[in-house]
């Protein structure tokens, strides 16, 4: 939220610098997050004065030039080239001088220099209101009042506000805080704690009176459950032009941009007070009546951004006798609004439900200044006072007489809150007794009124715009916060007890992991849960029923996407060789309720290296992946998993690492239509764990150990012809069901297909690694087991030894 310093010192007469309000704003829990400064024109017209014209003569070397010579309060006067059309002798006009920065309407900057246009010099530029930014007309240079002084620096005599601009991060509890009268109150507030004592200037309607009543219009609200104050008035024979400069000045500061005077007006009340206002043409008000109630499913209704909505049967609408008007709260609609052409409007004040608005803003993607408010809940008890002052704001600026009376319906008065406050539970809360004058000094600054003092308490009541404070530690939190919690003495010594926690906790597991992935190379992300509506469409979708956005509105079945959607973003900015992992949830809708499960998912696209001179291009292969795959069960301790040809539709090819029956990995390459729908040209390979059913394996293992052996190891080859739909597996399982005492490991280091080799044939040179950890094994032993396993592969592979 943005705060004008200028317009917060309207409340509070401060002679401090914006850095040290900002500080003490800060410590009151409005955190400023920084400091910017404006300027109503930029570059504040330093280097333009006023300047004389002498003569004004056609350029001697161009048509449509002008050579001037112009007296800007120097000693001589200077010499000027100007294109304008209506450049002549004896007028006073503005000149940016040499040296002078100006700025485009983009807000590039551009110097004035000394230079030759057309072979004649040129002493500066005689300037165009567009060029100093004082308005948008180009047709010709802006002439000046002719008793001005030659040499008078312009900014004396345009109005040119230089603003510092508070940026606030403020929480959605401090609806309070959300104006800048709000914002002025709570620094009153921080100020009379450090004993300097302000008065809060509050803005005066006592001059607001009933001109006459020519122009009267009927309310009716059929709810009051959502809409419990509803104020309204008219204005009549005002002029829709240009706001006044100090107007426009007020809104650009905090980023607004003006519309005309009386919209202008209703943003600004909107700013100053917290109360959103909305002004309709009363021209445009079938019947000079104003109803607000809900309307049927799927009605149609266009707002002012000339987009056709569909509404709901909840959405609280502004209607008149025939149609709608404006979504309550949230947005006008297209055809009731104030235009140039406006001289009456019914000016609207309300109060409505903060949960009814914060539905309806969702459901269209709505986000407005008004709405923002409404749905963190506005003061009621400011309603009528805000109409008030944005009616006497609107005739100041645009004229015009209130022409009805204030239209205010409020059956149900909304009662303050009360609180009974203990010092017991203050002092147990906060650590330290803070002194029981000083608690309620700081609650009368609060304007948290105390109606009863007893040993144990107070008994208090709360102001009606104070919408989050409603229990007792809620006010304790009021007291801290402008106590300061500085202030608070803390312990030179700390007392601390450690939690005994199993080594098997998912946050311990996945740092392990997580430790283990990074030393390969790979970065960790964390992608959105929310996807896409398109991304599935499936029965099992859990789609969200209050969406942040459109384009987000399922919760994701697979980590795949969201992955994809990184390597597509890093790949769009070059970033082509990705490692990338991945701790996250997936989840189902099923008919018995709803599944989440934690994932490990792996993404890895482009080369393994990175380019080097002693490095080809070597891609990251499938085996990569599964090297790296298996290197996780190995450190979770995971073992005796199968190995099957996976089924996953989101894999064009790829395996699964099974244990009981569960499956704990699936791993291959991405399927290339969801890899080609974002655009991404490389191979991706995916990897995604079953977290959860890890987590439970790797705390039922128990860790195993061997004596390293004395006697070493025997390697033997075989080159073997086989058929091309037997893999390696088969080798592997048939060699250990052969020989089970002295193998100890088969590799598979080469394959060949081609030219030599029949039809339908491959060669596999597989290496078979013996042991006998009892002692030396002989030639003898070696040549039975080897005979042993040439003999399996034959008659159960219909093998050749090559």
């Amino acid at each position: 939220m943005k705060i004008s310093y200028n317009w917060l010192k309207q409340f509070l007469q401060l002679d401090w610098e914006a850095e040290k309000t900002g500080e003490l704003l800060t410590d009151l829990g409005l955190e400023v997050e920084g400091i910017s400064n404006f300027e109503s024109v930029k570059g504040g017209l330093d280097g333009v004065v006023v300047g004389h014209v002498l003569t004004c003569e056609k350029h001697p070397n161009a048509d449509r030039l002008k050579l001037t010579t112009v007296d800007i309060g120097q000693q001589n006067p200077v010499q000027i080239v100007c294109g304008a059309p209506n450049v002549a002798s004896g007028q006073k006009v503005p000149v940016a001088t040499i040296g002078t920065t100006l700025y485009t309407n983009e807000n590039e900057a551009w110097q004035i220099k000394k230079g030759k246009i057309r072979g004649e010099v040129s002493h500066g530029m005689i300037c165009a209101e567009d060029e100093l930014g004082l308005g948008k007309s180009h047709d010709g240079i802006m002439v000046l009042d002719e008793k001005l002084k030659p040499g008078t620096p312009c900014k004396d005599i345009f109005e040119i506000e230089n603003d510092q601009v508070l940026e606030i991060g403020l929480t959605p509890n401090r609806s309070d805080a959300m104006s800048h009268f709000g914002v002025a109150r709570d620094l009153k507030a921080g100020l009379e704690q450090q004993e300097i004592t302000k008065e809060l200037i509050t803005p005066s309607t006592s001059t607001f009176s009933i001109d006459n009543r020519s122009l009267k219009f009927d309310v009716e609200v059929e709810n009051n459950e959502v809409a419990p104050r509803y104020c309204g008035v008219t204005i009549s024979n005002l002029l829709v032009q240009e706001s006044p400069t100090w107007l426009k000045n007020r809104l650009k500061a905090i980023g607004l941009s003006p519309i005309n005077n009386v919209v202008d007006i209703t943003n600004y009340v909107l700013h100053e007070l917290g109360q959103p206002l909305h002004a309709f043409d009363a021209a445009k008000v079938k019947g000079n009546k104003v109803v607000v109630k809900t309307l049927p499913k799927g009605t149609k209704f266009t707002t002012l951004d000339d987009v056709e909505r569909e509404l709901h049967e909840d959405d609280l609408m502004i209607c008149d006798n025939e149609k709608p008007m404006c979504i309550a709260g949230v947005f006008g609609g297209k055809h009731s609004g104030v235009t140039a052409d406006t001289t009456s409007i019914f000016l609207e004040s309300a109060y409505f439900d903060a949960v009814s608005i914060r539905k309806t803003a969702k459901r269209h993607g709505l986000n407005t200044d008004a709405s923002f408010r409404f749905e963190r809940g506005i003061d009621i008890k400011t309603t009528e006072y805000a109409l008030k002052r944005a009616a006497l704001l609107i005739k100041e600026v645009a004229g015009g007489e209130i022409t009805s009376d204030i239209v205010d319906l409020y059956p149900k008065k909304k009662d303050d809150f009360q609180v009974f406050l203990t010092f017991e539970k203050i002092y147990k809360l906060i650590g330290q007794e803070i002194p029981k004058d000083k608690i309620k000094s700081i609650l009368s600054s609060l304007e948290i009124k105390v109606n009863n003092v007893t040993e144990s308490g107070l008994g208090l009541t709360i102001p009606s715009y104070r919408t989050d404070v409603q229990r007792e530690v809620d006010v304790i939190e009021e007291i801290l916060r402008v106590y300061g919690y500085n202030n608070i003495d803390y312990k030179e010594k700390f007392t601390a007890s450690i939690a005994r926690t199993s080594k098997f906790e998912n946050h311990k597991l996945q740092d392990v992991i997580g430790d283990l992935l990074a030393s390969r190379g790979f970065y960790e992300i964390m992608t959105n849960s929310l996807v896409p509506n398109e991304s599935y469409k499936e029965d099992s979708n859990v789609t969200m029923l209050n969406p942040l956005s459109t384009d987000l509105g399922v919760l994701r079945e697979s980590m795949l996407f969201s992955g994809l959607t990184a390597i597509a973003h890093n790949q769009n900015r070059r970033k082509q060789n990705l490692r990338l992992f991945e701790f996250g949830k997936t989840y189902l809708k099923h008919n018995n309720g709803f599944q989440e499960d934690i994932h490990l998912s792996l993404f890895v696209t482009g080369n393994q290296f990175e380019n080097n001179w002693s490095v080809l291009n070597t891609p990251s292969g499938f085996y990569y992946l599964k090297g790296i795959s298996e290197a996780i069960l190995r450190r979770i301790g995971v073992q005796g998993y199968q190995q099957v040809e996976t089924k996953e539709a989101l894999l064009t090819e790829g395996i699964t690492f099974e244990k009981d029956g569960k499956t704990i990995v699936s791993l291959g390459i991405a399927n290339k239509s969801f890899v080609n729908k974002l655009g991404i040209k490389s191979e991706v390979l995916f990897a995604d764990f079953n977290w959860d059913l890890l987590q439970s394996f790797a705390a039922s293992n128990s860790i195993s150990y061997q004596e390293i052996p004395k006697f070493p190891e025997v390697n033997r080859d075989f080159a073997l012809l086989l058929d091309e739909k037997i893999q390696f597996k088969d080798l592997h399982d048939i060699a250990f069901k052969t020989e089970r005492k002295f193998l100890k490991k088969v590799n598979l280091f080469d394959v060949y297909t081609g030219k030599n080799l029949p039809a339908g044939k491959k060669s596999y040179a597989v290496s078979f690694t013996l042991l006998d950890t009892s002692k030396t094994l002989t030639d003898k032993q070696i040549d039975k087991i080897m005979s042993k396993l040439q003999n399996a592969y034959v008659e159960q592979l219909g093998a050749e030894l090559r």
